[in-house]
């Protein structure tokens, strides 16, 4: 009888450890990839450029669209040259989205004879500002940017050319 008892404990000890394995651990070995893509990048095609206006008496605004419209508010009049929004033709991988940051606030223009601002401000895109608005369709895109120059009367804003720099960020999401 006790031979009995040794073998079955023994045996359920056995199925006893067996299950608690089983249920205690399991291991896998699993696979990670990972894939380097080109670099963003980019370059300017066309400069912002708010053509040739007069302020006249109080000044006002000039707005140029993404997609290269020209108005005018206030006393400003436009007159003729050329005028365009900015272009930026933007490179990557195939099919990538990515996003567009547009300056945050305004930026100076400078007049190069006497150092009278004006300022641009009202950032608008095409395709709008946003993350994962851009798709490289092709591994290509191009980005068109306008904004509004807000300008003070013919004292505050004399005649001449005015210029500065601002910046846009172009990302991989």
């Amino acid at each position: 009888m006790r031979r009995i008892v040794l073998l079955v404990c023994g045996i359920t000890t056995f199925f006893v450890s067996m299950i608690s394995e089983v249920k205690g651990q399991a291991t896998i070995t699993a696979t990670a990839t990972a894939e380097v893509i080109e670099a963003l990048t980019t370059r300017e095609t066309a400069q912002l450029n708010f053509g040739r206006f007069s302020p006249e008496t109080q000044g006002g605004k000039v707005i140029l669209t993404p997609d290269g419209v020209r108005s005018a508010q206030g006393t400003v009049v436009l007159a003729g040259g050329t005028h365009n929004a900015a272009s930026f033709y933007i490179t990557g991988q195939y099919e990538a989205s990515f996003s567009i940051t547009l300056p945050l606030g305004p930026q100076k223009l400078t007049n190069l004879l006497n150092d009278k601002t004006i300022q641009v401000d009202d950032w608008k895109s095409y395709p709008v500002q946003g993350i994962g608005v851009g798709i490289l369709t092709g591994g290509e895109m191009t980005v068109l940017i306008g904004a509004s120059l807000t300008v003070g009367n013919m004292n505050t804003n004399p005649v001449g050319i005015y210029a500065g720099t601002y910046s846009v960020t172009f990302a991989y999401n």
